[in-house]
């Protein structure tokens, strides 16, 4: 299993809890068990599922969505696949429902899965009736909720969760505060009164949390007088280097503490931020007048000097995978959409990559094996060497952020027989290369190298006891507000054209 967490500090704890492309969080508890999923987009396996004893140190555990029946993806850009999942639990069996956002047979809409171990394996789709995204439940009053937001407002209706079938006419409840994009809503009983918390603004600087509750679930819903309950666009907030706070879920401790896990993004240069929204974690307190304070002030921090549930040691975030030991992927690496899966193989040689006409340009499912990046300082080192190909082949590392945004290094086989490091940038119709002068024998293992800073890209090879720089690139280029997408930067490992990438060994280390 591969952990992933934050660094706990004496008196508190360090945000982001899950760095990197982890967002639209959900989380539930179970005894002093905690679960937490996100979103995955056109990623696959699709919506990770970790598990916590103190919601700061999260382990994964899982993927709900493992099987091509249960996530179909073709053709799905960085705009569409699985969108803001929620998971819940009632009398012994968990729930997870989202939306697949896509065309044609992909984009069906709403379902829900479930299983009774929420580390899987879940059951096939039950698909819903009642439109729009970011779908959540509330089991309640021996009944089970629905709502989403089909029409730019939130509806909510009662289903049959075993079979789907809406029991209700959908009915609108509420349409937020002004914001625009009232979206990512999640319903509550507490105290006699019915809850109903959502994100407006939009998922950018102006991302917010607002809340508003009744006595009946359908409503009318009065809207907290102090809203947004998060907002860092505030004077307070404006320089926080955490923004775009939003999309939020709040759980109850096994204490009786209460907390809150959102988004944000960290911009890293130029307001502009590559590791994607991320999941943060923050207290809540209730008011007089029962309404939920964040943190004291509506805002959030980096460092959280604040009382916490007693805290579990921390897992290593750098990963280590020598592939010559393996035989399979784990939790945290993921493809592009289905996987052609003949593609990859485990041997005692390292990870064979087969390449396809299948490029990282497109939308088709090309050899492409990644994790995400997590830090906005690390290094990537991965040991390979390309076999059995024919001109034009290639086999290397990207940073991807789409289709028509990433960087790559790679070999590539040319006519004269030998090998060449190459160093490629894809920038929608903009694109470039540099080339070493320095032709390899066929076989050959090198080392490609990647470093990250907030400003740059740093790009190397080790041929032999020989390293060589080929160059940098700005990372501005493949940042979420150039690049588009609602994804982070992955760094994977591919292979295009006809030949095979074998892949000893990837390191990723935060610095």
């Amino acid at each position: 299993m591969t952990g992933i967490a934050g660094e706990a500090s004496v008196t508190g704890y360090v945000n982001p809890v899950i760095p990197g492309f982890y967002p639209d969080p959900s989380v539930c508890r179970v005894g002093d068990d905690y679960y937490l999923v996100n979103s995955s987009f056109q990623f696959f396996p699709g919506v990770p599922v970790f598990h916590s004893k103190d919601l700061i140190h999260w382990t994964q555990i899982g993927n709900v969505l493992d099987r091509e029946s249960q996530l179909p993806l073709k053709g799905a850009s960085a705009w569409l696949g699985i969108y803001a999942p929620t998971i819940r639990y009632n009398d012994g069996t968990y729930y997870m429902i989202t939306t697949n956002v896509g065309n044609g047979d992909n984009g069906r809409g709403n379902f829900l899965v479930t299983s009774t171990d929420p580390a899987g394996p879940w059951s096939e789709p039950v698909w819903l009736d009642q439109g729009g995204i970011d779908p959540s439940l509330l089991f309640a009053d021996g009944k089970t909720y629905f709502v989403s937001n089909p029409d730019g407002a939130i509806w909510l209706c009662e289903i049959d969760p075993a079979t789907g079938r809406q029991l209700t006419e959908s009915r609108r409840i509420w349409g937020g505060t002004g914001g625009r994009h009232p979206e990512a809503p999640h319903i509550y009983k507490k105290d006699g009164w019915y809850y109903l918390m959502i994100a407006e603004g939009g998922t950018e600087m102006g991302h917010m949390v607002t809340i508003a509750r009744s006595r009946d679930i359908y409503g009318p819903y009065e809207a907290n007088p102090d809203n947004p309950i998060l907002y860092h666009q505030r004077q307070i907030a404006q320089d926080n280097p955490i923004q775009g706070t939003g999309h939020a879920d709040l759980v109850e401790a096994h204490d009786g503490s209460w907390w809150m896990v959102c988004l944000a993004f960290r911009p890293q240069t130029n307001n502009m931020h590559l590791t994607g929204r991320e999941t943060y974690l923050a207290p809540v307190t209730w008011n007089s007048d029962g309404w939920p304070v964040v943190n004291g002030n509506g805002t959030i921090a980096t460092e959280m000097n604040v009382a916490t549930l007693p805290q579990t040691a921390g897992t290593e975030r750098s990963i280590f995978c020598n592939f010559t030991e393996m035989d399979r992927f784990p939790y945290n690496w993921v493809f592009l959409r289905n996987p052609v899966t003949d593609n990859y193989a485990f041997t005692a040689d390292g990870l064979l990559l087969k390449g396809s006409a299948e490029t990282l340009n497109g939308l088709g499912s090309p050899t492409f094996v990644a994790v995400r990046q997590q830090d906005i300082d690390f290094s990537v080192t991965a040991e390979m060497e390309l076999v059995g190909s024919a001109e034009g082949a290639e086999g290397g590392v990207s940073v991807y952020m789409d289709a028509m945004s990433h960087y790559d290094i790679f070999l590539e086989q040319r006519a004269d027989g030998k090998q060449y490091p190459v160093l490629h940038y894809q920038l929608n119709s903009i694109s470039g290369s540099r080339s070493l002068p320095v032709g390899i024998a066929p076989g050959t293992a090198v080392k490609l190298r990647v470093k990250g800073t907030a400003e740059r890209y740093d790009f190397s090879c080790i041929i032999g006891d020989e390293a060589y720089s080929l160059g940098q690139l700005d990372t501005r280029y493949l940042s979420t507000e150039t690049a588009g997408g609602f994804t982070g930067i992955t760094i994977g490992l591919f292979a295009t054209g006809d030949g095979t990438a074998v892949v000893k060994s990837f390191t990723y280390q935060p610095e």
